[in-house]
């Protein structure tokens, strides 16, 4: 049965995964009126950065389920698969709404880094995580990167991507704007460096009152993003 721990990090992982869905679902639907092709990626972004913790809610809902955790192949797999996708996509929109001319080779060079990054997860799996459970049954499976496998280094790059081309992109681009355009690219700012800061620290930090406030602060990313996306 799962402990107080295990019920923090269960439900915050679902929060996570209700806002990343709400939110994307939204910008879709909006972009299916507006005929708008751009939207459809960004909500799909959004989408993906919920199904993140699809492993952990998983894991959640097999203890509850069966009473027993998931494999830790298979919380690995339905938790990082969408990582390769979600920070093309991310790349792409970054680069239309910026409006840079080569944005072919953004897309090619982080559709390269993607599928790397997913053969890893796939094939080196047991290489590339530590994983740690100390009451199974009780707590989620905590699972993070070894130190310097490639998995982890591809993980700093589409981060730090993300940071700096959407994140300080974006703020510069508010920076130049006015009116309504820039409050969008600021709330676009805000959201995508929130997540990178919040995705980042929810590796690092122990299941826990804390873990449930930087998930939180996910959350919140989703909707910042969502606001600066919706019309």
């Amino acid at each position: 049965m799962l402990d107080y721990f295990g019920w923090l990090n269960g439900l915050s992982a679902m929060g996570v995964i209700i806002s990343g869905c709400f939110f994307g679902f939204m910008c879709i639907y909006k972009s299916k009126k507006l005929n708008a092709k751009l939207l459809t990626y960004a909500g799909l972004t959004i989408f993906l950065i919920g199904l993140i913790y699809l492993g952990p809610f998983t894991d959640f809902m097999s203890i509850l389920l069966t009473g027993n955790n998931l494999t830790y192949e298979l919380y690995v797999f339905l938790a990082y698969m969408w990582i390769g996708p979600g920070m093309l996509l991310a790349m792409y929109v970054g680069a239309e709404l910026m409006e840079i001319e080569k944005t072919i080779y953004i897309i090619i060079i982080y559709s390269i880094l993607a599928i790397i990054f997913e053969l890893f997860l796939f094939l080196d799996t047991m290489n590339s995580f530590t994983f740690a459970l100390e009451n199974p049954g009780e707590n989620l499976i905590d699972a993070s990167f070894i130190l310097g496998c490639p998995m982890f280094i591809l993980m700093v790059i589409f981060l730090g991507s993300v940071f700096f081309f959407n994140g300080i992109g974006f703020l510069y681009k508010s920076i130049q704007s006015t009116g309504i355009l820039r409050k969008k690219f600021l709330f676009l700012s805000i959201g995508f460096i929130v997540f990178v800061i919040f995705g980042t620290f929810d590796s690092l930090v122990a299941p826990g009152i804390t873990l449930f406030l930087v998930r939180t602060g996910v959350m919140v990313s989703t909707w910042l993003m969502y606001m600066g996306l919706k019309t």
